[in-house]
């Protein structure tokens, strides 16, 4: 085995080869190279610009914001140089019935009173008919994101501008170059060429080498798969199967074009809006407005789709829409042997809930945290140590499947009565961790609180009681405050969000104060294999 001698020591530096770029590939590179030393592991990313990446817009959740930190990376710059915007949750327009309208929040509804969780003390004062507002009106993200406002929370835990977060939506295309720059500073070494072949060793099955187009050998000890939906090494060389989940998740298509910024502007959250057959996004960068729809190609045809996306854009189309197919569901294992995938490489779940850069960077961290050891007194054998690569498993399938079912709930709960697709989602068979849920939120106001992994509590209340699912019963507990006492807590807790939102600045004006976008080229467009 070829490893590079360490700087120090002269013990062997461990070579970790990451195979593509695009977002998966350089987030890796990026937090490879920040959080692992550099004299104990070589890495080197090999991609080719002969193959193009799906540079539509990118809408992300909070923990993104945690990831560029823990980079040391500033935000202001990573905001100007990628076109991007604040995010404070997500709108879901039509997905019960025509007309619903909610907001999946980066923040909490309320307050725990009584050390009893606010959904609870909710759903008291509602079913004894005291005066209560709508459960989003309880939200502070919720109000920040209907007046088109945003400041930075307020780091004092008792302050009301403390309960939510943000996140950001951004060009996907200049992200990755964004971090290809910052990680090629700091050490990666990137190598240009495409892969012509694989050596693997005869005996453990283990991955040798990559052979290029050019001729060249791309030697290492563990590699990182991030080549998209052909899965190279995963999928192609480990031959780890696919988990299908067409079955519960069947939207497996979708048309992205940008649009000229119009409508509502620069909204500081993205837009889901159910149609027929699927749904559509929309995502507010600072040069354009992202839009696509997401369908199903057993509903809904393709032209159909591209009439009806086209007809429903905020301002003139920019481009041509580009089709994208995909399957929705995960590789059995994410680490075998010495490969380890990511990104659409090792799963794909449709971005209704933004979900795809957290796994990634989800899947950076746990390999930081279980990472081979670089020791050159251990063997190859020794080094894949497999109580590890079980762990990262574990955890692997844990992620991917609390997300299912979280995506599963938004068309599980529907009432599109007389449409194929949503009549179809309505009455399948869903997955028995996810009809548990359901069961315990809708007899006593219950919700999952997970230690590890998505979603929060408050985020499964948003969907849950957004979509017309509300508890019959409330935990006892809550009965310990006066219903008259409930009452006067509510009118205030919805004064305080009110009058605070009200004195927030604009989004727009926020970010040309803070960090206007630079100019920059247009993206190329993405080959997408079909």
């Amino acid at each position: 085995m070829q490893t590079d001698k360490a700087r120090e020591g002269g013990a062997a530096a461990l070579k970790v080869v990451i195979v593509g770029g695009g977002t998966a590939g350089w987030m890796c590179a990026a937090g490879l190279a920040r959080l692992l030393d550099p004299k104990a592991y070589n890495v080197t990313l090999v991609e080719s610009d002969e193959i193009g990446t799906v540079g539509v817009g990118e809408a992300t959740l909070p923990h993104i914001k945690t990831y560029n930190d823990l980079l040391g990376i500033d935000e202001a710059q990573f905001l100007r140089e990628t076109q991007g915007t604040i995010k404070l949750g997500i709108e879901f327009r039509d997905w019960n019935q025509a007309g619903d309208r909610y907001i999946h929040p980066f923040g909490t509804f309320g307050e725990p009173w009584n050390g009893v969780d606010f959904q609870h003390h909710w759903t008291r004062a509602r079913l004894a008919g005291r005066e209560v507002a709508p459960l989003q009106a309880y939200s502070y993200a919720v109000a920040a994101c209907r007046a088109n406002a945003f400041e930075f929370p307020n780091q004092g835990g008792k302050s009301i501008r403390s309960t939510y977060a943000y996140a950001y939506h951004f060009d996907a295309s200049l992200y990755a170059g964004f971090l290809r720059r910052w990680a090629t500073a700091r050490g990666v070494t990137r190598i240009e060429g495409l892969v012509a072949d694989i050596a693997r060793d005869g005996d453990s099955g283990h991955v040798r080498s990559l052979i290029l187009k050019s001729g060249a050998t791309i030697r290492g000890d563990l590699f990182i798969d991030c080549t998209g939906f052909r899965s190279l090494l995963l999928g192609g060389q480990m031959d780890v199967a696919w988990q299908d989940w067409g079955h519960w998740l069947p939207c497996d298509r979708a048309l992205a074009v940008p649009c000229a910024t119009g409508g509502d502007g620069l909204t500081p959250y993205t837009r889901a809006t159910a149609d027929t057959g699927g749904w559509r996004w929309r995502i507010p960068l600072q040069h354009r407005t992202g839009n696509g729809y997401v369908f199903s190609s057993a509903f809904l045809d393709e032209d159909q789709a591209r009439e009806a996306l086209l007809a429903k854009l905020d301002g003139q189309a920019l481009d041509e829409p580009r089709l994208l197919r995909f399957k929705a569901g995960r590789r059995a294992v994410g680490w075998r042997g010495n490969v380890v995938a990511m990104g659409l490489a090792s799963g794909f779940l449709e971005p209704l809930e933004s979900t795809s850069i957290y796994l990634i960077q989800t899947a950076v961290l746990d390999l930081v945290r279980l990472m081979p050891t670089p020791i050159s007194t251990l063997g190859e054998g020794e080094r894949m140590d497999p109580r590890l690569i079980a762990e990262f498993n574990r955890l692997f399938a844990l992620q991917y499947d609390r997300i299912r079912d979280f995506l599963i709930l938004h068309y599980r709960a529907n009432s599109r009565f007389g449409q194929p697709l949503w009549d179809h989602v309505r009455t399948m068979a869903i997955p028995d961790s996810l009809a548990a849920k359901i069961a315990l939120f809708e007899a006593r106001g219950a919700l999952p609180d997970y230690q590890y992994g998505l979603f929060s509590r408050d985020s499964w209340l948003s969907v849950l009681e957004g979509q017309g699912l509300t508890p019959r019963a409330h935990d006892r507990l809550a009965e310990s405050l006066p219903l008259d006492g409930l009452e006067a807590k509510l009118r205030d807790l919805k004064t305080r969000i009110d009058g605070n939102v009200a004195t927030m600045t604009a989004h727009a004006d926020f970010l040309a104060r803070y960090a206007p976008g630079e100019t920059v080229a247009a993206a190329p467009l993405a080959r997408v294999a079909s």
